[in-house]
Protein backbone atom coordinates (compact mmCIF):
# COMPACT_ATOMS: atom_id res chain seq x y z
CA UNK A 1 0.00 0.00 0.00
CA UNK A 2 1.60 3.58 -0.87
CA UNK A 3 2.14 6.27 1.71
CA UNK A 4 -1.08 8.06 3.00
CA UNK A 5 -2.04 11.27 1.53
CA UNK A 6 -3.96 14.50 2.50
CA UNK A 7 -6.92 15.68 0.33
CA UNK A 8 -8.28 19.25 0.45
CA UNK A 9 -11.69 20.63 -0.27
CA UNK A 10 -9.17 24.32 -0.47
CA UNK A 11 -12.38 26.14 -1.41
CA UNK A 12 -13.97 26.02 1.81
CA UNK A 13 -11.13 25.70 4.19
CA UNK A 14 -10.40 28.37 6.71
CA UNK A 15 -6.71 29.99 6.11
CA UNK A 16 -5.51 28.69 9.67
CA UNK A 17 -6.32 25.28 8.88
CA UNK A 18 -4.45 25.44 5.35
CA UNK A 19 -1.16 26.77 7.21
CA UNK A 20 -1.68 23.86 9.87
CA UNK A 21 -1.74 21.40 6.88
CA UNK A 22 0.95 23.02 4.76
CA UNK A 23 3.14 23.12 8.16
CA UNK A 24 2.68 19.18 8.97
CA UNK A 25 3.03 18.42 4.81
CA UNK A 26 6.39 20.07 5.18
CA UNK A 27 7.46 18.73 8.44
CA UNK A 28 6.49 15.23 8.13
CA UNK A 29 7.10 14.90 3.98
CA UNK A 30 3.54 13.95 3.42
CA UNK A 31 2.12 14.94 0.10
CA UNK A 32 -0.84 17.59 0.56
CA UNK A 33 -3.45 17.59 -2.87
CA UNK A 34 -5.76 21.05 -2.76
CA UNK A 35 -8.38 21.09 -4.83
CA UNK A 36 -10.42 24.34 -5.72
CA UNK A 37 -12.11 25.85 -8.42
CA UNK A 38 -10.43 28.92 -7.44
CA UNK A 39 -6.37 29.91 -7.61
CA UNK A 40 -4.57 28.89 -4.91
CA UNK A 41 -1.41 30.30 -3.22
CA UNK A 42 0.45 27.35 -1.20
CA UNK A 43 4.29 27.98 -0.40
CA UNK A 44 6.24 26.19 -2.50
CA UNK A 45 6.79 22.49 -1.84
CA UNK A 46 7.30 19.49 -3.85
CA UNK A 47 5.06 17.70 -1.11
CA UNK A 48 2.20 20.40 -1.58
CA UNK A 49 -0.03 19.79 -4.92
CA UNK A 50 -2.09 22.14 -5.98
CA UNK A 51 -5.32 21.19 -8.88
CA UNK A 52 -7.71 24.08 -10.07
CA UNK A 53 -10.90 22.60 -11.78
CA UNK A 54 -13.97 24.04 -13.36
CA UNK A 55 -16.48 25.52 -11.70
CA UNK A 56 -19.28 23.68 -11.42
CA UNK A 57 -21.53 21.43 -8.99
CA UNK A 58 -19.76 19.14 -7.41
CA UNK A 59 -16.27 19.12 -9.42
CA UNK A 60 -14.19 19.47 -6.42
CA UNK A 61 -15.50 17.05 -4.84
CA UNK A 62 -15.74 14.32 -7.38
CA UNK A 63 -12.13 14.74 -8.02
CA UNK A 64 -11.39 14.44 -4.36
CA UNK A 65 -13.83 11.31 -4.12
CA UNK A 66 -12.26 9.38 -6.98
CA UNK A 67 -8.67 10.46 -6.07
CA UNK A 68 -8.25 9.50 -2.56
CA UNK A 69 -7.66 5.63 -1.30
CA UNK A 70 -7.81 3.94 1.03
CA UNK A 71 -6.22 5.12 4.19
CA UNK A 72 -5.91 8.89 3.05
CA UNK A 73 -7.35 12.05 5.08
CA UNK A 74 -9.92 14.21 3.33
CA UNK A 75 -10.19 17.36 5.18
CA UNK A 76 -13.86 18.97 4.17
CA UNK A 77 -16.68 20.40 5.78
CA UNK A 78 -19.17 18.52 3.16
CA UNK A 79 -20.91 15.73 4.44
CA UNK A 80 -21.56 13.97 1.46
CA UNK A 81 -18.11 14.08 0.71
CA UNK A 82 -16.82 12.97 3.55
CA UNK A 83 -19.77 10.07 2.95
CA UNK A 84 -18.43 9.45 -0.34
CA UNK A 85 -14.25 8.98 0.72
CA UNK A 86 -15.52 6.98 4.10
CA UNK A 87 -16.80 4.31 1.90
CA UNK A 88 -14.04 3.98 0.20
CA UNK A 89 -11.75 3.51 3.33
CA UNK A 90 -10.64 7.03 3.75
CA UNK A 91 -10.90 8.93 6.55
CA UNK A 92 -12.76 12.40 6.88
CA UNK A 93 -11.97 14.97 9.02
CA UNK A 94 -13.72 18.89 9.22
CA UNK A 95 -11.82 21.64 9.85
CA UNK A 96 -13.32 21.91 13.54
CA UNK A 97 -11.40 18.75 14.21
CA UNK A 98 -14.51 15.89 13.93
CA UNK A 99 -13.71 13.40 12.34
CA UNK A 100 -16.04 11.43 10.09
CA UNK A 101 -15.61 7.21 10.09
CA UNK A 102 -17.68 4.37 9.30
CA UNK A 103 -18.93 4.63 13.06
CA UNK A 104 -20.40 8.09 12.81
CA UNK A 105 -20.35 8.95 9.18
CA UNK A 106 -24.80 7.52 8.65
CA UNK A 107 -25.55 9.63 11.65
CA UNK A 108 -24.05 13.14 10.11
CA UNK A 109 -25.28 12.50 6.90
CA UNK A 110 -28.85 12.14 8.07
CA UNK A 111 -28.48 15.10 10.46
CA UNK A 112 -27.05 17.36 7.66
CA UNK A 113 -30.36 16.25 5.56
CA UNK A 114 -32.24 17.10 8.04
CA UNK A 115 -31.15 20.42 8.35
CA UNK A 116 -30.90 21.05 4.20
CA UNK A 117 -34.74 19.72 4.32
CA UNK A 118 -35.84 22.46 7.05
CA UNK A 119 -33.70 25.47 5.28
CA UNK A 120 -35.50 24.14 1.59
CA UNK A 121 -38.92 24.58 3.73
CA UNK A 122 -38.11 28.44 5.17
CA UNK A 123 -36.88 27.53 8.28
CA UNK A 124 -33.71 29.23 9.35
CA UNK A 125 -31.04 27.46 10.92
CA UNK A 126 -28.79 29.39 11.16
CA UNK A 127 -24.73 29.56 9.71
CA UNK A 128 -21.41 27.77 10.89
CA UNK A 129 -20.26 29.65 14.08
CA UNK A 130 -16.76 31.02 13.77
CA UNK A 131 -13.62 29.29 13.66
CA UNK A 132 -11.95 29.39 17.22
CA UNK A 133 -8.78 28.52 18.70
CA UNK A 134 -10.12 25.13 20.46
CA UNK A 135 -11.39 24.43 16.39
CA UNK A 136 -7.93 24.81 15.12
CA UNK A 137 -6.74 22.62 17.97
CA UNK A 138 -8.94 20.00 17.84
CA UNK A 139 -7.79 19.60 14.33
CA UNK A 140 -4.74 19.79 14.95
CA UNK A 141 -4.60 17.18 17.58
CA UNK A 142 -6.79 14.91 14.85
CA UNK A 143 -3.64 15.80 12.24
CA UNK A 144 -1.69 14.45 14.41
CA UNK A 145 -2.67 11.13 15.31
CA UNK A 146 -3.00 10.65 11.49
CA UNK A 147 0.34 11.55 10.90
CA UNK A 148 1.13 9.59 13.30
CA UNK A 149 -0.70 6.33 12.31
CA UNK A 150 -3.22 6.74 15.82
CA UNK A 151 -6.74 7.15 13.35
CA UNK A 152 -9.49 5.80 14.98
CA UNK A 153 -7.43 4.43 18.06
CA UNK A 154 -9.49 5.61 20.86
CA UNK A 155 -7.98 8.62 22.90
Amino acid sequence: MSEPRIWVDADACPGPIAEILYRAAQRRKVHLHLVANKLLRPPESPYIHTQRVQKGFDVVDDIIAESAGPGDLVVTADIPLAARVVDKGAWGLNPRGELYDRANIQARLSLRNMLYELRESGVRTGGPAPLHARDRNAFAAQLDRFLNGKMGEET
